[in-house]
């Protein structure tokens, strides 16, 4: 692992949620850019003290020598470091799973694009929202064309946690800090650390491609370098249109991710903070409410489910399924499978896709206009 160090949010996360199955180990780590934080990250990880590295760098390096060398390596830094960790991965031989956005900007995006296509090697990139089982339903379904033809779709990620300047106080400051600093978040806010989440859990469940977008971004707390508010008004490739807001200055809300989708038959309805319940409406029936383990879901629903019906499963699992898939495609891969990775895994050509996005909403947002996307 390369972040995770104290203090960190996502770090601990990530490590969870990849031992969750038993299929991965963290041994290894370059936890902090403080040599001393990272030998403390890697105590409070119960990994060996010698693979609590200084640096990355020295990481790789040490780790492509020995005989029980890491088989990947996860980064959880923040987004300016996602490229050179990446790229100093790839060349070092190891596979890699990233935190999202997959990188600062979409130029990078790009850039990374090559090195993994170059490379050969297994990416993955952890957009949480995937591995929830009702939302491989709603993809299912959509896929199917049990909706009929989608007309509209509104999806909405809604938080308060930056209502206040947190990047100027002490309480909260490390997490607000590096996101609300361009040089480390990269030039979208809000719409870069949420708004590329609804983005691409829109794509991901629609099956329809973002055509065209107008967005409106704007910085509510004065003095803020980055978006803590957006609005998109996004066009799809079937000709649908429809609606995707983020915020992180909506006061009293936590982590409020929706979507809804409408066809011409029926709509479906999935929130975040109520996960296990997809409510489906029929235009000619009655309203469903689909449960997550029920013996009536679909295949992909049904494989991601660990828990009977009624045991409620949330964001450590959804996590946990990422990497369960991601470690699948790295033993396909080992064994060299041809298409290792499953296709339910967001890998580089969704992370160069968000970066556009991001980009897209930013220029959009500058010219006050439609641009193609």
């Amino acid at each position: 692992m390369v972040g995770g160090g104290p203090g960190a949010f996502i770090g601990p996360v990530h490590r969870i949620a990849a031992e969750l199955d038993g299929r991965i180990e963290l041994v290894a780590g370059a936890f902090s850019q403080s040599a001393e934080r990272s030998r403390a990250a890697g105590e409070s990880y119960r990994i060996e003290p010698g693979r609590a590295y200084a640096d990355y760098r020295t990481m790789l390096e040490a780790e492509k020598k020995r005989p029980d060398a890491i088989d990947f390596v996860s980064i959880v830094t923040p987004n300016h470091l996602h490229l050179p960790v990446a790229e100093a991965a790839l060349g070092a031989g190891f596979p890699v799973m990233s935190d999202k956005p997959a990188t600062a900007t979409y130029a990078e995006a790009i850039t990374l694009e090559r090195a993994v296509r170059k490379s050969g090697l297994p990416y993955g990139l952890t957009h949480t929202y995937a591995g929830y089982a009702l939302v491989r339903e709603a993809r299912a379904l959509c896929a199917a064309g049990k909706l009929g033809k989608i007309r509209k779709f509104v999806v909405e990620y809604l938080q308060g946690w930056l209502s206040r300047p947190l990047e100027a106080t002490t309480a909260g400051r490390k997490q607000a800090e590096w996101r609300t600093d361009p040089a480390l978040n990269g030039p979208g806010g809000c719409i870069g650390d949420i708004g590329v989440h609804a983005f691409h859990l829109l794509e991901y469940v629609t099956g329809h491609e973002v055509t065209s977008l107008h967005a409106a971004l704007r910085s509510v707390v004065e003095g803020r370098l980055v978006d803590d508010d957006c609005t998109v008004l996004v066009n799809v490739d079937n000709g649908a249109s429809g609606v995707l807001m983020a915020s992180q200055v909506a006061a009293g809300e936590g982590n409020g991710l929706r979507l809804r989708v409408y066809g011409e038959a029926g709509s479906l309805d999935w929130q975040q903070e109520d996960p296990n319940r997809l409510r489906i409406k029929w235009l000619d029936g009655p309203e469903e409410i689909r449960h997550a383990a029920g013996h009536y879901l679909g295949h992909d629903a049904r494989a991601v489910a660990r828990l009977p019906i009624g045991h409620p499963e949330g964001y450590l699992e959804a996590f946990a399924v990422l990497y369960r898939e991601f470690a699948d495609g790295l033993t396909a891969w080992q064994q060299e499978q041809p298409n290792p990775m499953p296709k339910t895994l967001p890998g580089i050509t969704a992370g160069v896709r968000g970066m556009r996005f991001i980009d897209r909403a930013i220029e959009s947002s500058h010219s006050k206009g439609w641009i193609d996307f």
